[in-house]
């Protein structure tokens, strides 16, 4: 397990415009050819959160997916964001693609009802753990963000990545949670939210964080502004921190089941 470099991406995105978004993020990337690890879109990243995934929605063999794997190969790095994909119904899919054409994916589990995200998409019930450069990164999606539960670190994952398109009004929401995710798992946790204003007329401040196990930001940038940052994570600090400080042996015991009792975690 060596350091890895992340870089956070943070723009506006055009309304239900993937081949737009795909141009305007492919130019904010290039740069970081060869100078990064991973790179993290927001939610939605090519359409902005739409309920309209019959208008938008791809297949997994889609142009999207085949843009990824071509940004990956070209940086020489793992880039991800969520997109809607059509799979057995509509997905707000995460999908994590690494420079050799490896892909994984992770539906997001928690549907935002306030907006009846519940009633376009289908949730994902599968909590998964990507190994990528000896790291284990557990991907989130937005509204995942709120269930502790669900986000538990079971001495299964070193980096939480959440992307989003979370509004201007709930920003301090959103902000407390990453840096409570990070201290209560002992972990890395980068958040990517958008900025700008979405077809609705939502605005989006942004706010993506990179923060430390400890809560510590280690990248932050004044609301609203569109930006690429690249931060370094420590995996000696990581394991050093975890080993004098070990909460995580005190943590209470628990499973998570279905509607049907099912055990699926």
């Amino acid at each position: 397990m060596q350091n890895l470099k992340i870089s956070l991406i943070q723009t506006p995105l055009d309304w239900q415009q993937p081949e737009s978004n795909r141009i305007r993020l492919a130019g904010l990337m290039a740069p970081l050819a060869g100078q990064t690890d991973l790179v993290v879109l927001p939610e939605m990243f090519t359409t902005g959160f739409t309920m309209a995934p019959d208008e938008v929605a791809e297949p997994m063999s889609g142009p999207t997916l085949a843009w990824l794997k071509e940004q990956a190969a070209t940086l020489g790095a793992a880039v991800c964001g969520s997109v809607v994909i059509e799979d057995q119904g509509y997905r707000n899919r995460f999908l994590f693609v690494t420079p050799d054409g490896t892909v994984e994916h992770y539906d997001k589990r928690h549907l935002f009802r306030m907006a009846n995200e519940h009633q376009y998409y289908r949730a994902g019930d599968v909590r998964t753990v990507i190994e990528y450069k000896g790291w284990r990164i557990l991907p989130q999606v937005c509204y995942d963000l709120r269930f502790p539960v669900w986000c538990r670190n079971r001495d299964d994952y070193d980096l939480m990545l959440c992307v989003a398109n979370w509004p201007s009004p709930r920003r301090h929401a959103w902000r407390t949670l990453l840096l409570a995710r990070a201290i209560e798992n002992q972990c890395y946790v980068a958040g990517v939210n958008r900025v700008g204003e979405d077809g609705k007329g939502l605005e989006y401040s942004g706010d993506s964080l990179l923060v430390d196990f400890k809560g510590q930001a280690l990248l932050d940038a004044p609301g609203g502004e569109a930006f690429v940052k690249t931060g370094t994570l420590n995996a000696e600090d990581l394991q050093q921190f975890r080993h004098n400080f070990p909460a995580w042996q005190d943590a209470d015991a628990f499973g998570i089941f279905s509607d049907t009792e099912d055990d699926f975690a």
